[in-house]
């Protein structure tokens, strides 16, 4: 059954039995790794509808459709393809043992070891998909795990714990809900791993928590992820894709587009086609559209609000794409209109936070070398997204900048990709995991050498002789 509350008592007994059953059970045949995987699927299918309702509750209005798609068939999807894939990725690795010993039968491997108990803080933005896909990795890897989802979309929470309660004992998966003290305590728990994804901001609290029992992380963050239009993109194109992305989940998304260079000459062009864009798909208007997310609480509502205010206030031009004029002073939840905002400056407070929210920055430059260096003089970020078709160009772009990872033509879409990993670097975070490589992540990589029979490596020994200076002096060769 799933852990009701989460004090810190609580919560390192359950640590420690989890850890016991691991030790107790040993490490997990692969029929045993595809049960896991198999009642998650099974959770998803059954209890998809519930879950979206849940979502769209603690929304205030979220996109069923959308949630359908970004949480429960993404999360299956992943689920699936690590089900696929598991005893492929269970084998150990066959490694070069040194010569000559290796031409004598010696053998070098890498064995998958299941690290034990993995934690997992999943966060609000997408409360099923992000905490489900870890699952992926965790449980084809063969380990166990304790989650603490996020407080700020409590029907979701309580419903994952109840359900994931119904589907797996406790010493195999438990739920620890509660609001930041019972996040804060969770974090100081020795795991054999933990994965957090969030905001930057609490990722150092998370670190500092982790590094007193020295508990390994993978830390999925965020960041201002850019977008650079070439000349030679297709405008109409690239406007539909960078407004689906920043329209998606009302742009709560931690690879959203958070601000995009556009060449000078077009930048009138861009918001045309960023109007036209949302307008197509979003036709009789958004604020009582079932297709169009609100924002998630009135916190981040006022905050959104504030980086309009505060552009205003500094002299930015601010565009409201609002296909029928509603009016969002007066509605029942936190639904917000796309805007952009033109050739901010960086003392605008929406250039110096992420954003999360449909609020698009928009700075026009000449040439792609000034994008370039602007995206450099700035924190790494999780994504990069160029749009054209000019080879040299988009390699340059590619090639001189450093993101967690980078989508051509589009938006967002790297991280749907199963066998690409996915993940941040330095403060958009560390380590990665999808497919293959979230299946390492989560597993200890052991080097495990077979030694040949006959005692060649005598002369290695003391009393030391001519063979064995010999044998050092020419490896002291250039």
């Amino acid at each position: 059954m799933a852990l009701e509350g989460g004090t810190p008592g609580d919560m390192g007994s359950i640590l420690a039995k989890q850890k016991a059953a691991h030790l107790r059970d040993g490490i997990p045949s692969l029929e045993k790794r595809i049960d896991w995987l198999d009642r998650s699927i099974d959770l998803l299918v059954t209890h998809g509808n519930a879950l979206n309702e849940a979502m769209r509750e603690d929304f205030g209005h979220r996109s069923m459709d959308q949630s359908n798609f970004t949480d429960i068939a993404g999360s299956i999807g992943a689920l699936k393809y690590a089900k696929k894939n598991v005893k492929s990725w269970m084998k150990p690795e066959k490694r070069s043992a040194e010569f000559p010993l290796n031409m004598f039968g010696a053998k070098a491997r890498i064995h998958f070891q299941p690290k034990g108990v993995v934690g997992v803080i999943s966060p609000w933005n997408f409360p099923v998909n992000l905490t489900f896909t870890p699952l992926a990795g965790i449980f084809a890897a063969g380990n166990r795990t304790m989650i603490k989802p996020s407080e700020f979309t409590e029907k979701t929470s309580e419903l994952m714990k109840k359900l994931l309660g119904e589907y797996y004992s406790e010493e195999e998966v438990a739920v620890c809900t509660g609001g930041p003290d019972v996040g804060a305590g969770f974090s100081k728990l020795a795991f054999d791993h933990l994965v957090f994804t969030g905001a930057t901001s609490i990722a150092y609290h998370v670190m500092r928590a982790a590094a007193d029992h020295l508990v390994p992380l993978t830390l999925e963050l965020g960041g201002k992820s850019p977008v650079i239009l070439g000349e030679s993109a297709d405008l109409e194109k690239a406007a539909k894709r960078i407004m689906a992305g920043k329209t998606l989940n009302a742009g709560q998304i931690c690879l959203a587009p958070d601000y995009a260079f556009v060449p000078k000459s077009k930048s009138k062009d861009f918001v045309q086609a960023a109007t036209r864009a949302v307008e197509t798909m979003y036709p009789s208007g958004l604020k009582d559209n079932d297709d169009y997310t609100s924002v998630v609480n009135q916190r981040h509502y006022d905050r959104l609000n504030s980086y309009l205010d505060d552009a205003r206030e500094k002299g930015a031009e601010v565009i409201e794409i609002n296909p029928a004029s509603d009016n969002f002073t007066q509605q029942p939840h936190h639904k917000m209109a796309p805007h952009i905002i033109v050739d901010p400056t960086d003392d605008m407070k929406v250039m110096q936070d992420e954003i999360f929210g449909p609020i698009l920055p928009i700075k026009t430059y000449g040439e792609a070398q000034e994008a370039v260096n602007y995206v450099n003089a700035h924190p790494r970020p999780l994504g990069l997204y160029y749009f054209g078709e000019d080879a040299s160009e988009r390699d340059y772009v590619l090639n001189n900048t450093t993101s967690g990872g980078a989508t051509v033509n589009d938006v967002i879409f790297h991280v749907a990709q199963e066998d690409l990993p996915f993940g941040g670097v330095g403060p958009s975070g560390m380590g990665s995991y999808h497919g293959i490589d979230g299946f390492r992540e989560f597993s200890h990589r052991k080097s495990v050498y077979t030694q040949i029979g006959a005692d060649l490596l005598a002369v290695v020994r003391p009393p030391y002789g001519e063979k064995f200076r010999k044998q050092v002096a020419g490896r002291l060769k250039k």
